[in-house]
């Protein structure tokens, strides 16, 4: 099987291509490598595939110097003919969509990066589908879309038309042109709605990184919403094995649906969206005792309101996922912020 997977240089994505990699399969890998955050971050897990940085920047498709089966390619997915061409050189069996502009903070200040990336790039991986069937097409959503939303836990089958950010805008997006593509092109689609995802390799905008950062310089931390949040935190083992699970399995047309009472999670066409979680909400709190363990360092911390576009709590519902897939998530909280921090302090040399 041959596997594209957008947003290599990315947390999960490069998670992802390491068990793909480790796997023996014919793996693609492509990313901008935008400075959203720490670019030398980025190229450090590409370094970590054997990708020399001094040879991405050629645009062109780059062997690793670690792996016999692990290319990559510098590539804009708004930039249509290049992919295009890319898609008809490799002819992937599978491609893994996990390149996109994230955060849900940074959506209020600069919407139209979300644009460019969220929809213009996932047209065009669309379109690419299109034109070059494949086999499944899996692609990130976000637990975002739940929006206003207060009926826990968050269903696949609930309506999520009130998002609160951008960010949440641009995912539902996604889902809706991706039934698009389902239902006029056959392009078998499924959407994966990520819950809070933590582990090494991490992003430095979210909430692990910057809490880490911050106790280990005795700075206080920013806890918002007085720490009243929960989030259903999800650590990326678990769920790198629930994207393998579910583009094993393209999906397939909901034979027992209703089009005078729709499910809006399937279709009568080959398109399907799961939620991918821990199904197990942590409080703030003790998401932060277990950073503190982590590091055996005690943080100060600075109690704040929740923040415009962020919502106080997060839970999903991942029975169908369980059901179809055999997904189980099983890492605890201790022992994945454990694994991050002992990373964090060995990337960064404290």
């Amino acid at each position: 099987m041959k596997y594209l997977v957008t947003g290599a240089a990315g947390f999960i994505g490069f998670h992802v291509a390491q068990k793909l990699i480790d796997q023996g399969e014919d793996v693609v890998g492509l990313d901008i490598i935008n400075d959203y955050y720490d670019i030398n971050l980025k190229y450090s897990r590409l370094q970590h595939h054997g990708i020399a940085k001094e040879k991405i920047e050629t645009g062109l498709l780059v062997a690793s110097s670690k792996y016999a089966n692990y290319r990559f390619v510098k590539l804009d997915l708004a930039e249509k003919e290049p992919l295009l061409k890319l898609f008809e050189q490799e002819k992937f069996d599978v491609v893994i969509h996990l390149a996109a502009q994230a955060g849900v903070r940074y959506s209020l200040t600069h919407p139209e990066v979300y644009v460019h990336s969220n929809i213009t790039g996932f047209l065009n991986i669309l379109e690419a589908c299109r034109f070059h069937p494949v086999k499944h097409l899996v692609y990130a959503s976000s637990s975002s879309v739940y929006g206003a939303n207060e009926k826990m836990p968050f269903s696949t089958s609930d309506s999520v038309d009130h998002p609160i950010s951008l960010y949440a805008a641009s995912k539902k997006s996604n889902e809706l042109m991706a039934h698009t593509y389902s239902h006029l092109f056959g392009v078998p689609t499924t959407g994966l709605r990520f819950f809070t995802v933590y582990g090494p390799w991490g992003r430095p905008d979210m909430a692990l990184f910057l809490f880490t950062e911050a106790i280990l310089k005795g700075e206080p931390i920013q806890v918002f919403n007085y720490g009243q949040m929960k989030r259903d935190f999800t650590y990326i083992d678990d769920i790198v094995e629930g994207i393998l699970k579910v583009a094993d399995r393209p999906a397939r047309p909901n034979k027992d649906f209703d089009p005078k009472n729709p499910d809006p999670g399937s279709s009568k066409v080959p398109f399907k969206i799961y939620n991918i979680g821990n199904s197990s909400p942590v409080l703030l709190m003790d998401y932060i005792h277990a950073v503190e363990k982590g590091l055996g360092k005690e943080a100060k911390m600075e109690l704040l309101p929740l923040q415009p576009g962020d919502v106080p709590a997060s839970h999903a519902d991942v029975e169908d996922l369980v059901r179809d897939t055999g997904y189980k998530p099983s890492t605890p909280i201790d022992q994945g912020v454990k694994a991050f921090t002992d990373w964090y302090m060995d990337y960064y040399n404290k």
